[in-house]
Parts: structure tokens; sequence; C-alpha cells
């Protein structure tokens, strides 16, 4: 592979990740258990704070460094999809909240007392279609009193505070369908079972994800981010961060399918020679490798532009797709490579094999950036 970014930090990442093996995972995917000694490991050594700037109690690091991190987690066989959010949620209020609210939240979110890990956009009418969203926050007196419904949010049971996007005003009395969102920080510890019910859904992989109901929950308006009506540009800025990040995951994962297919290859024997001597083995891992290669040049050059402040939807939805796409070759490569091993539960490939599948699909799916890119760059027409 080229040279990479950060190899202190790369370093320092695949030696925690060492004490973590492939069977500390299994065990947890088998019964869908949280991974929390590995989130608190990495809590600890601080790898979940780089992002936050260094007077709050963080690192103060660009977006780069956090893309190594998580590269280097999922290369090692493990799993970031169960705390990244941590990483990067905040930046709904390092960006958008008062100074109250980053005093009172951001040192502690630095430190891990408090788990920012849950992001309240999906519901399940809308989808992707954010605009249409229907948890609606009605105001009243010195609190919003909320009702609805979300879907597909991780780490839920597992969050002491939550970004919650809601409309303030309906969407048939706003001049744009974007305008009249806002953005809540709802404090989890005290909203569950106070109008907040979590109920888990189970999934093929391991992720810790629910839906949420709001049944008149109330929540202090002084919890409001930014301006009333304004949420759904706050998020953009978060979910151009989390698409970064969780192609840099992918490209990990395509890594981590690689250096296994790889070895696996050199190894293997059958009719006497090793099978990567085929070069109907060969010549698929080795497409692999150059597509996550390109892939990766993205991420870096959208990393890049976000560390610098420059606008970076397109470049974040392309590293997201081409990422995902690279990965999941790479994973359906190594499951041919290893035939009925690559099924074998102790080879931890099926395992990362349906992990990485989901980036197809979240936080965004292919479809829509494809759409993104043809009117947003291509000026086509919308076709929706």
């Amino acid at each position: 592979m080229p040279e990479q970014s950060h190899p202190e930090i790369r370093e320092s990442v695949r030696r925690l990740c060492a004490e973590f093996p492939g069977s500390y995972w299994q065990a947890l995917d088998r019964d869908r258990i949280y991974p929390t000694e590995f989130v608190r490991t990495l809590t600890e050594a601080g790898f979940l704070s780089v992002l936050v700037p260094e007077g709050f109690g963080g690192a103060g690091l660009g977006l780069s460094a956090a893309t190594a991190i998580l590269e280097e987690i999922h290369r090692s066989g493990c799993n970031g999809g169960a705390c990244h959010a941590q990483m990067y949620t905040m930046g709904t209020i390092l960006k958008h909240g008062s100074a109250e609210q980053k005093a009172r939240y951001l040192p502690g979110i630095a430190s891990g007392d408090l788990r920012l890990q849950a992001f309240g956009v999906t519901e399940p009418t809308s989808g992707t279609d954010t605009t249409r969203i229907k948890t609606f926050a009605r105001r009243d007196g010195d609190d919003y009193v909320v009702s609805g419904q979300k879907i597909w949010i991780s780490r839920a049971e597992h969050s002491d505070l939550m970004v919650l996007l809601v409309r303030t005003t309906p969407r048939d009395q706003v001049a744009k369908s974007s305008d009249g969102m806002s953005v809540l920080l709802v404090d989890m510890r005290d909203a569950v079972g106070n109008g907040l019910t979590i109920r888990p859904v189970r999934t093929m992989l391991n992720h810790a994800t629910t839906e949420l109901f709001f049944d008149d929950l109330r929540v202090p308006a002084a919890n409001l981010i930014g301006e009333e009506g304004k949420g759904f540009k706050y998020i953009l800025d978060g979910m151009n961060a989390e698409r970064i990040l969780i192609a840099s995951e992918c490209i990990g994962d395509g890594r981590f399918f690689i250096d296994r297919a790889s070895a696996y290859a050199a190894e293997r024997e059958v009719f006497g020679r090793p099978i990567g001597e085929n070069q109907g083995i060969q010549f698929p891992i080795a497409r692999a490798y150059v597509q996550l290669s390109a892939a990766a040049a993205v991420v870096d050059q959208a990393a890049a532009m976000f560390e610098a402040g420059e606008p970076c939807g397109t470049e974040a939805n392309m590293a997201k797709m081409l990422a995902s796409e690279a990965s999941w070759y790479a994973a359906d490569m190594c499951v041919q490579t290893h035939g009925g091993f690559g099924f074998a539960e102790e080879y931890d490939i099926e395992r990362k094999f349906r992990e990485t599948r989901l980036y197809q699909v979240a936080p965004i799916s292919t479809n829509l950036i494809l759409s993104h890119v043809a009117t947003h760059v291509l000026k086509l027409p919308k076709s929706f």
C-alpha cells in the first residue's frame, strides 16, 4: 500500500486492536452484545476525542486523523461502528451550539464521561427524504414537547445524549421544504421512561440499532441547538463528516479482506500448488487492491477538503460510494478465495462480510449518491 498519513496514530491503533482478536468479536456477535470493553479502551486511549478542540479536552486534530483511526480499527478486524459517532456527532454542538452548550457538554464528551453517540434523523415513513420527517416538537413554555417516531437509530441504548432532528413548523407552512426543522439535544438518561421508549431492532450484524418512540417527551428549550427552523443545514455538516469517516472504515475493511485473501492464497495448496498461482484467484485479489487504492485516494481528498473548510458534499458522497463498493467487492472476493472456510465463523471473514455490506445502504444509499452527482454536478433534472 502507498505511504499513509498519521503513521504513529495507526501503529498505536493496531497495538490496541491486537488486544481484541477475532474470538472477542465472535462471542459478541453470537448474542448481539455491545463491545463495551473495546469502546472503553478506545475512549481511555483518547482515540474518540481527536476531533474535539484542545480547549475542551480533546486532541484538536483534523478529520484525516479520525479517518486513520477508523481505517486501522477495521483493517485489524475490529468494528468502529459501535462508537464512531462519538467522534463526529459532537460537531453539531461544536459548530452551531451556544458557548454555554459547548462548555457544558464538550469536555464530558471528550473525556468519555458523556456519550453522544445517537443521531436521530431517519423515520419509518420518510427514509432518506429527510424533509418529510413527521416527528414534531411543539413549544410549551420553557420546553419543547416531542411526539413521533425514529428508526435505525444506532447506539441509542449506549448513549447519554442524542442529537435529534424534529419539525418545529409543519412542512406545508414553510417556503422551502428544508425549512422549519430544528435540532434538539436530548438527555437520554432523563428521557427514557418519561416520554421516550427504545426498542432494539435485531439485524444481520451486531450494530446495536433501535427504533425510538416519542410520546410527549419534554425537552428543555435551552437544549435547542442554533436557531429554530434552521436545523436541516446544521445536520448536513455532520453528514459530510459521517460519510467520509464511514468511507475510511470501508477502506479498512477492504484492506482486511485483501490481507486475508493474499495470505490464504499464498499458503493454501490444492492440486499440489498454492492457489494464488492461479490467475483466477490472483486477478480478483489484484483488482480489489486497485479499486481500493483508487477509493482511498478519493477519501483522502474529501477529508482534506473538509479539514480546509471547503464545500465537500459531492466529494464526501463519492468517497462513501467508491469505498463501500470497493470493500464489498473485496469482501466477496475474500469469501470466494477461502471457499468453504470463508463461511466458517472462526475465520472472521463471514462476520466482516456482513458488516461491510451495511455501507451500501447506510448512512445513505448508493442511488441517492448517484442522484446527488447527477443533479448537483452534471445539472441533470431531478427525478423526484
